[in-house]
Order: structure tokens, then sequence, then C-alpha cells
């Protein structure tokens, strides 16, 4: 075992008087098959046993993250991107353990992350921990992003000493939640992140240790299997088999890839003890914020060390509640999720005859909780000119989705009278046509202010972001009958079912989970476009073959397309 322990001084912290940290660099951890990989270890000085708190992952073990200066934890030499700080930590009675993934960082192996097999490597590197000399025989997980979306497969596999895991902002179903929306290859996010990340092993100080790194054919593997045929087993969640404690905490802004994971991780997981915290904000602030770490202290001190911390005795659903322009948030607990005293509300769909000069931007069509007795339908092109024309085959085609101008139709709802509370799961039915034989659908939900702006929130990436988003191919608009709710359609997307030119078809697009108190005065506005709307990047989708031809929007009579809102009574 190549491995070095030196010992580093800790700050003062507020909970523990000062200790010593043990750090013991590149220790092999030996899996099933032989292979070993590398990880750091982090633990207090003294020789008692502690929980240990383990991530796996292809994010480089070794790789100093430079946190943003308002970050509430500060820098120092072992901060590692989207992983807990040991200085943290450690003085609070834990070790903190990385591991790089196989085919990773220091590690051997092909890269293949949230597969079947990085799970199974995940177990053993678990039960690993739990057989050392310095590990009181409890293991937790915790982590964002990466970090998270592992913990929900190794979950599957029921490891003995995995006693609690805290996914933050995880993606859980890798094709409904992280590869595929709605049946759209999320191209722009997969194909950077994984070109970025075999950069930085091949082009990188890694190139030395893992020179095949992501040689493997993922990113083919993904977009060859553009249907849940059976393909992803493996990197879904068998929600029947995760019965470990878990605190899932998701981000308002994650849409796109990890907040539907944790919402669909706290209704259908078979855990007993489970909470649901939804934040805001970027991917790490909130994850490295006092209140945070105090919860998440909390819950492991209950399930690892056996405290009465009283975080159990809460109510299990921890809301931020979201006002408009990410400012003085505040948290609300709740008993359930969805919320009870939701009033769904239907929204239907129906067009003006002329655009008002209200806005910059009009809409063509009004948002009404009337449904409108006559038919009405609502053209739109599928494809954009840009100033070299249309070319599907080029690769400006999708490297600059985001240049075109706006495409589609909008509807907006009357200025509210009052200040309207949306939290909860929303559902756009649609009734709709198209020229050709398939329709790509972009919905966007705006908050639109007085003055007929958007009131942008903070992003996972600190960029503008909408209220929601949704995504649906109308092929794929099959439904699961057990498994899809009124308000939250599950798609089967195990096979295709292609329209026929001027066919009418109704597709309910699921909208990923939001919350927004619309002020008085404010609009909602639904944008529904051929392709990706305003605030998708990064995450935006490939859907050139289908930007053709016109699509038909049905409105009215017995095509009522609606919005299903989940409306929040005050209390």
């Amino acid at each position: 075992m190549a491995s070095s322990s030196r010992r580093t001084g800790l700050l003062q912290q507020k909970s523990r008087p000062e200790r010593d940290l043990i750090i013991d660099k590149d220790v092999d951890i030996t899996l099933r098959d032989g292979v070993r990989l590398k990880a750091d270890i982090f633990r207090p000085s003294g020789g008692g046993r502690v929980p240990a708190l383990i991530n796996i992952g292809a994010y480089q073990k070794d790789k100093h993250w430079v946190p943003p200066p308002d970050l509430e934890e500060k820098d120092n030499p072992h901060m590692n991107w989207e992983a807990v700080n040991p200085l943290w930590w450690v003085p609070r009675g834990y070790a903190t353990v990385r591991v790089d993934t196989r085919g990773t960082g220091k590690s051997p192996g092909q890269t293949d992350p949230f597969s079947l097999q990085e799970a199974l490597d995940f177990h053993d590197a678990i039960e690993w921990c739990a057989q050392q000399s310095w590990c009181n025989g409890k293991v937790g997980t915790i982590g964002i992003s990466y970090f998270a979306m592992t913990q929900w497969l190794v979950a599957n596999l029921k490891p003995p000493s995995l006693k609690a895991m805290i996914p933050w902002e995880g993606a859980a179903d890798m094709y409904r939640d992280l590869a595929y929306h709605g049946g759209l290859f999320c191209f722009g996010f997969l194909t950077n992140w994984w070109n970025n990340h075999m950069a930085h092993h091949l082009l990188g100080r890694r190139n030395q240790h893992s020179p095949d790194a992501f040689s493997t054919n993922w990113l083919w593997q993904f977009m060859r299997n553009s249907l849940d045929n059976g393909s992803y087993f493996g990197r879904q969640p068998l929600w029947n088999e995760i019965e470990v404690p878990f605190y899932s905490a998701g981000n308002w802004s994650g849409m796109g890839l990890h907040l539907r994971g944790n919402t669909e991780a706290f209704v259908r997981a078979k855990s007993r003890h489970k909470k649901l915290r939804i934040h805001a904000g970027t991917h790490y602030h909130p994850f490295y914020a006092e209140e945070a770490r105090q919860d998440q202290l909390r819950f492991f001190d209950h399930w690892l060390k056996g405290k009465d911390t009283g975080i159990m005795d809460e109510p299990p659903v921890k809301l931020l509640i979201r006002t408009g322009g990410g400012k003085n948030y505040k948290f609300r607990f709740e008993n359930e999720w969805p919320l009870a005293r939701t009033q769904w509300t239907k929204y239907y769909l129906q067009p003006v005859k002329s655009k008002t000069a209200r806005a910059a931007d009009p809409a063509e069509g009004t948002l009404k909780t009337v449904a409108p007795k006559a038919r009405a339908p609502l053209t739109y092109p599928a494809s954009g000119m840009t100033k070299a024309g249309v070319a599907s085959a080029s690769w400006t085609s999708t490297a600059l989705a985001g240049s075109l101008p706006r495409m589609g139709v909008s509807f907006e709802t009357d200025a509210f009278s009052q200040d309207t509370e949306i939290t909860g799961p929303v559902n756009l039915v649609l009734w709709v046509s198209s020229t050709t034989e398939d329709m790509d659908i972009f919905a966007t939900i705006r908050n639109i202010g007085p003055d007929g702006k958007d009131i942008w929130e903070i992003g996972q990436q600190q960029q503008n972001v909408p209220v929601a988003k949704g995504w649906l191919r109308a092929s794929h608009r099959k439904l699961d009958k057990k498994l899809s709710l009124p308000y939250r359609p599950y798609h089967s997307h195990d096979g295709r079912q292609w329209l026929k030119p001027g066919e009418v078809v109704q597709v309910q697009v699921e909208v990923w989970p939001t919350c927004m108190v619309f002020k008085k005065g404010h609009r909602l506005r639904l944008d529904i476009q051929p392709r990706d709307g305003v605030g998708s990047a990064p995450y935006t989708h490939y859907s050139a073959d289908y930007n053709v031809g016109d699509n038909t929007i049905h409105t009215g009579g017995g095509t009522a397309s609606h919005l299903l809102l989940p409306v929040i009574p005050g209390r």
C-alpha cells in the first residue's frame, strides 16, 4: 500500500476544540475483481474509531478546488470539487474518504461513470472502509452531483455497512434525468462534460497515471441507446430496493440534470426514513452553507453515532420558497410532497387575434382558468432561419442553438391580482399536430414583471434561469399507466409512436418541479418552442432532425390544451 501520513493543525472550530488531522494518501482499495482503486483518507488523530463519509467519482481526488470568495467554507489545501471539507468534518468526529473511480485519476481500469460496475466498486469501497481499524463500522455517503448520482446506484446493492446517505443535487435515472429529457438527448451537457474531463485526464497532469482514461465508447453508448430498452440497467435506481435512510437535497435551479432525481427518490424509494430538502442558487454555495452543514451533521450524527439531534422529529420536507429575483428566500417545513393542500388548477391555452404592444416580446396567446368553448389552432414553423440558412447537418446547428431568435408560441396569464404561490410538479397537457412524423416540444415557464421583463433566478452555474422547464418528443408520448399521475406524467420511452401528417394527438409534458411566488402584478408566461428556449444552457438538446415543417397547438373545445399548476393557498 503506497501511503503517507502527516499531521495538519486545524483551525479553531465553533463546535469542537482544535484537533489534529491524519492524512493517508493514495491508499489501495482492493475490489472483488482484484483491481485497486486509489483513495485519500482524512481522519482524526487519537486512535479512536469513527464513522466514515465516502464518495467516489471522476473528478480527481488530488485536484485542489479554489472556491469563490463568498463561499461560507474558506479555501484550504484539502478542498475538492463537490466533496466535503475535511477540515470541517474531521474535528467533528468523522473520517472522510475520497476515491478515484475506475479509469480516472490514479485508479486503473476502464472509465464508465454511472454504471453497474461503478456501483459495484462503490459497494466494495464502502465495505472496505467499514473494516478499517479507524472506522466504527458505520459508513455514510455524501457529495454533490456526481458524488450524489453514484449514491442512488450503490444503494440498489444494499451494502451492509451503508447506514445513511446524503445525495445532494443528484440525478438518479440516467435515462430520464441525465441523457434524455422527454426523449430528447441532452447534447450540450453530456458531450461537453465527457470531453472536458477527458481533456483533464489526457492533456492535464493525470496523463502520467491514466493514459487510457475516458477511452471507452461511453458517449456513443448513450447516443446509440435512445430508448429505455434495458440498456440502462445499472444506471437507474431500483426504488423498491433502496431502504437506507437518506436526506435528498434538490435545487429548484437544477432543471435539466438533478432536481427530478431528488424528488422522485423521496416519493418512490422504499426507505422508511427519508427527508427532502429543496434549496436554490448555485451548485455549490448551498452545500457549504453553515445552515446546510448543520443539517448534514445532525443527520449523520443521528444515523452514524446514535445521537438524538432532533432532525428526525422535524417535518420531512424543507423547501426554500422563491419569491423572485434570487434574494431573501426563506425555508418552510412541510409534511409531504407534493403538498396535500395543493389546489391543482388548470390554465387553458387560448390564442389571441392580435399581438398587443404591451411587451417587447408579445405572446401569441393567453392562459385562462376557464376552458375556451371554440377550437382554435395556433401554427408555427419548426425551423428558424439563421444568417447561414437552415443546415441541420452542420455542427453549428447544435453549437449555436441559442443564437436563433425566439421560435414557437407563447401564452401569458393576466397580471396576478395577489401574490400567488406555485409549488410542486407541473403537467403541460397539449393537443398537437405536425406536417412531419415527429415534433419536439420545449416548454419554459417564466416570471414576467410589470415592466414586461423576466425576473431571473440564479442557476447552478450562476447563469440566469427561468422558473421551470419541461421537454417531450411527440413520438415518446406513450405513458406508463402504473407510474403516471395527473400532475406528473411518466413516459415509458420503450418505443416510438410516429405522427401522421396533420394527425391531432394528446401529449403530456413533464415539467420538472418548481416553486415560485408570482408577485401581485406579475404574469406567468409559457413558451412552447421547437428548440431550447431562454435560460437553457448548458443543458441544451439535440433536435436538428425535426426542425422542419410546421407544428400546431390545438386549443379549446375537445382539444382544450392546458397547463396544470400546483397553486398553494395561503395559510
